[in-house]
């Protein structure tokens, strides 16, 4: 794990924008919600003339981001599926995709049905299987698909080395990067060609904002999916970009405390009666524990659990809570509870359900900052009730 990337991911966060103005001074970077901007003269434009195409707020968060993320070029966008759907500007009809088999219910729908009206070629794969993987890879695929931990499972892949496959094979990598941050992943540095996130989660951090980045490792990727984002009119608002980097700007110091909290509900959730299993790669017998040792600067604060007594025992511990709020989405300050299957994964049939591994007695958690006597109370009550 490095301190360094951390202390430096902390100062660049808080500093974004910070005394930039210089038409009045404001320390904190201004809103600029004009839509269209003053040409110099005739066919003499300046930085910015139309805020679809590029606006000084949207900019500053998007240069920010690609500094935390150590890339070229930041692109933000509407929503975190934007991000996605840009990435598949770079596919024709004769490309193929591989796709892990357990990613993102809205990526998995995304792919699944942009294959099914002929955009590309999709293989869906267990991309822990090496020799799954090697044959997908020797179909030579255009773009590889990798999320790592997965959600909901906290699978991981070796980053380093999958990408090391892939480019051997002729294949872009985009990881979505959204359960970790860049505060404890950056997969550029890792040989990733793009990573991406649903800023709606960590980066934002507060649950009031709904939006999407992707930063590329180099210009050359950037300034075309650039040009494609103002193509298809995708790119975030001014004002979401804001509010977007305000939250940025705290973000390693509540990755701290939300990482410290959910070390302890893993740990609780671990010894409990009503768990048949746990999924934390913070844990030393998690199938991925040596590889989040190796690529990340912390295990995050997503988990997910197996409750004894299937759907209706999931039922009620759902009933019992006080302080889990049953919603989508992830990684604001309060802590949030899911059920994957008719949620966050709705989007996948039962079977491809099953094939990932999500079960009808599945639970995912968003671990938030509050006090954690007061989490593993409520969870707690919860589970006792759950079992009733």
């Amino acid at each position: 794990m490095s301190i360094t990337k951390t202390s430096n991911i902390t100062t660049s966060a808080v500093r974004a924008g910070i005394n930039t103005d210089t038409h009045h001074g404001a320390v904190v970077a201004p809103i600029h919600l004009s839509s269209t901007y003053s040409l110099k003269g005739f066919n003499d434009k300046r930085q910015f003339d139309y805020s679809r195409t590029g606006n000084p707020t949207r900019a500053t968060f998007a240069e920010t981001i690609a500094e935390l993320e150590q890339g070229s070029v930041g692109i933000v966008t509407a929503t975190g599926m934007a991000a996605v759907h840009l990435i598949c500007q770079l596919l024709s009809t004769e490309d193929t995709v591989v796709i892990p088999h357990d990613c993102y219910g809205g990526s998995f729908r995304l792919f699944t049905h942009l294959a099914k009206r002929g955009q590309f070629n999709l293989i869906v794969v267990d991309q822990n299987d090496q020799q799954a993987l090697a044959e997908a890879l020797a179909q030579q695929p255009k773009l590889v698909l990798l999320e790592s931990p997965s959600n909901p499972l906290l699978r991981l892949v070796d980053i380093e080395e999958v990408t090391k496959a892939c480019h051997a094979a002729g294949a872009l990598v985009a990881v979505d990067n959204t359960f970790l941050s860049p505060a404890l992943q950056q997969p550029l540095t890792l040989g990733a060609d793009i990573v991406f996130h649903s800023t709606t989660k960590y980066i934002n951090g507060h649950s009031d904002v709904v939006g999407g980045v992707l930063v590329t490792k180099t210009q050359e990727l950037g300034e075309t999916l650039a040009w494609w984002a103002n193509c298809i009119g995708i790119t975030g608002s001014a004002f979401d970009s804001f509010l977007a980097l305000r939250g940025l700007k705290t973000l390693p110091v509540r990755m701290k405390q939300h990482q410290e909290n959910a070390l302890q509900v893993a740990q609780f959730l671990k010894n409990h009666q009503a768990i048949d299993a746990v999924y934390f790669p913070g844990f030393s017998d998690h199938p991925g524990h040596e590889i989040a040792k190796k690529q990340q600067a912390g295990y995050g604060a997503m988990l997910s659990f197996e409750v004894k007594g299937g759907v209706e025992a999931v039922k009620k511990l759902f009933d019992n809570l006080e302080l889990f709020t049953l919603a989508q989405s992830l990684g604001g300050v309060e802590s949030l509870i899911s059920h994957p299957s008719t949620m966050t994964h709705a989007g996948m049939e039962i079977a491809a359900q099953l094939e990932a591994g999500i079960t009808q007695s599945l639970v995912r958690i968003s671990v938030g900052i509050e006090d954690i006597d007061d989490i593993v109370k409520d969870l707690a009550h919860g589970l006792a009730q759950s079992q009733q």
